[in-house]
């Protein structure tokens, strides 16, 4: 009976230790899922490049299940829009991109993001497409040869993308080829996108369970529990995305030269100089991560330069004229240089600029020509034909008093004047004044006569 019992435990404990084994792993998948999520928003380019370097290396380090990047961009750098897209196909974890929340949109460079990811998602009332390439001012590329060159290259690569994810690459090269632009209900029933998702739970719910390739390794999503963490851009970063923005860059390169221009015609302080280097050092820095046009620089600069001259000299505006000309030119080409493709510049916000720098200028020059017209009526050359009073007899030199002030003086032709007696001034000789007698009573003379 004794032997029965322990073969029975024994069995019992063989059995609890192979439903442990075979348990083990189970219990282990329900572990919860690490999710990553990653706000993009603004002009794709370099500060944004960076912010996706970081949030990969965070989330390795933290052992992520997933990437997450929710995206709401009017376009961007070529060049970054590659490095990205490149970063994400190369990921070791599956990248989702979430194009949200509603009313966000996926333009230009940010479709080429959509396409790279593992998960291509949008929300309710989004948009994505209008790839087609452009310059920096939102025009179609000059050189009919050259944007041929561009926009099928850009083709190629979107082409391309599509095909890695098992989506529909001819809508998608359609969307650089022909500009085409779609709501994301349109999207995702011509399989351009995986899913429409209000939020990013939904999202994580429609992917748990599915299949992504992750270099040459099927990976299956386990999100049925699952922790978001949001990785938030670094202070440094935010401020190199604010400075980077064309617009910001513009008008902070403008100002900067605009006020270092005004202190080296008009020394004697420091704080219009100061200021205006650090706007130029934060144009400049916001322009190294932009693809710029040293021509448009140049004339800038040179515009600028006129317009301050022609208050300098006195014009009557046609320098302006010619400043403001440049001014225009160097903002139309300044963002037009390779790289720049998908970048679209408010050229509204540089044109208000530009025109309110010019008209500026033309009426402080109109204002500098009519000063020059009028009467002087201060310093010495104030005093000509102006009157006074004898205050010391000219015998022939003596005082007056003129506009206020006793002024040295001596008569014309020598004649002795006496104290109290009206002169004009006739010239003046350094702080000298020539006057003249003017014809009437002696006013000390008339006062006496009244006593």
């Amino acid at each position: 009976m004794l032997r029965l019992r322990k073969s029975i435990l024994t069995v019992l404990l063989a059995v609890f230790t192979l439903l442990g084994c075979v348990a083990g792993p189970s219990l282990s998948a329900e572990k919860t899922a690490l999710v990553v999520s990653v706000p993009m928003e603004g002009v794709v380019g370099v500060s944004l490049e960076n912010y996706l370097d970081e949030a990969f290396a965070y989330a390795a380090e933290e052992k992520a299940a997933l990437v997450v990047i929710g995206l709401d961009t009017p376009g961007g750098l070529v060049t970054s829009m590659r490095g990205m897209s490149q970063k994400i196909l190369s990921a070791s974890i599956p990248v989702a991109v979430w194009v949200g929340p509603p009313g966000a949109r996926a333009a230009s460079a940010g479709a080429f993001l959509v396409m790279a990811a593992h998960v291509a998602a949008m929300a309710p009332g989004t948009n994505i497409g209008a790839a087609h390439p452009v310059t920096a001012s939102g025009q179609d590329v000059p050189d009919k040869e050259l944007s041929r060159k561009i926009t099928n290259d850009l083709a190629a690569q979107m082409r391309s993308l599509a095909e890695e994810r098992g989506r529909n690459a001819e809508v998608a090269a359609s969307m650089v080829l022909n500009s085409v632009s779609l709501t994301a209900r349109e999207a995702m029933e011509i399989r351009v996108i995986d899913t429409v998702t209000p939020d990013l739970p939904s999202l994580l719910k429609w992917a748990d369970g599915r299949k992504v390739r992750v270099g040459t390794v099927d990976v299956v999503l386990d999100l049925k529990r699952y922790e978001i963490r949001t990785f938030e851009m670094s202070p440094r970063l935010r401020a190199l995305h604010f400075i980077s923005r064309p617009d910001v860059a513009y008008l902070m390169l403008t100002l900067g030269i605009l006020a270092i221009v005004f202190e080296v015609l008009t020394p004697g302080g420091f704080v219009m100089g100061t200021a205006g280097a650090v706007m130029a050092l934060i144009g400049a820095y916001g322009l190294r991560m932009l693809p710029f046009n040293w021509a448009g620089i140049i004339l800038l600069v040179a515009g600028i330069i006129v317009l301050v001259l022609d208050l300098v000299v006195g014009g009557i505006g046609v320098l302006s004229l010619f400043g403001l000309a440049s001014l225009v030119v160097g903002s139309l080409v300044l963002f037009r240089a390779p790289g720049g493709e998908l970048l679209n510049v408010s050229v509204g916000f540089m044109a208000g600029i530009t025109l309110t720098l010019g008209a500026f200028f033309i009426l402080a020059a109109g204002a500098v020509w009519r000063s020059t017209r009028n009467r002087v009526t201060s310093g010495q050359e104030g005093m000509v034909q102006g009157e006074g009073v004898v205050v010391e007899d000219l015998a022939p030199g003596g005082f007056v008093s003129c506009h206020g002030e006793v002024w040295k003086a001596v008569s014309e032709g020598g004649e002795r004047i006496s104290k109290g007696t009206r002169v004009r001034v006739v010239r003046t000789d350094g702080l000298l004044l020539h006057v003249r007698k003017v014809e009437g009573e002696n006013l000390e003379e008339k006062g006496a006569g009244h006593k």
